[in-house]
């Protein structure tokens, strides 16, 4: 077995269409040989084996996919999390659309149509828990100041 590593990405780029499907197809996997990730990519119309097999080489490229080879085949996995992804996507998202602003993106989504009295309640409910784990954290840095003088 010959592994080749390569270590993630601080911040990753941007990947097509096609590309993000095949990354979406090895994060729902966790690790996998071409021929399982091609058959795990949902597109339509589903992409041939040879197709699937050059967005794995461009992802390796991007540093994105690293694999492990056994006997001349090779098993390729994740570098780059899901949510290293998705966090690197929503910040440009959010900088670029939405002024860096997160309560404007939020205002979006509220303002919308789409969203029910449920997500309404939910959000408020998150927002709630987060206000006060931020206020606990606060008072807790406070009372180790004022100890440690």
């Amino acid at each position: 077995m010959v592994k080749k590593k390569r270590e993630p990405q601080e911040t990753p780029h941007s990947l097509t269409k096609a590309e993000e499907q095949v990354m979406q197809a090895i994060w729902r996997l966790g690790k996998g040989f071409a021929g399982e990730i091609a058959a795990a990519v949902v597109a339509e119309p589903q992409p041939a084996y040879r197709t699937v097999l050059t967005m794995i080489r461009i992802l390796e490229q991007k540093g994105f996919v690293g694999h492990e080879s056994f006997n001349g085949n090779n098993q390729y996995y994740p570098i780059v999390s899901k949510e290293a992804y998705s966090g690197s996507m929503l910040g440009s998202l959010i900088k670029n659309y939405f002024d860096a602003s997160y309560s404007s993106l939020v205002s979006f989504f509220i303002n919308g149509d789409k969203v029910s009295e449920e997500d309404l309640d939910t959000l408020s409910r998150i927002i709630e828990e987060k206000r006060k784990s931020t206020l606990q954290n606060k008072a807790v840095k406070k009372e180790a100041n004022t100890n440690s003088k």
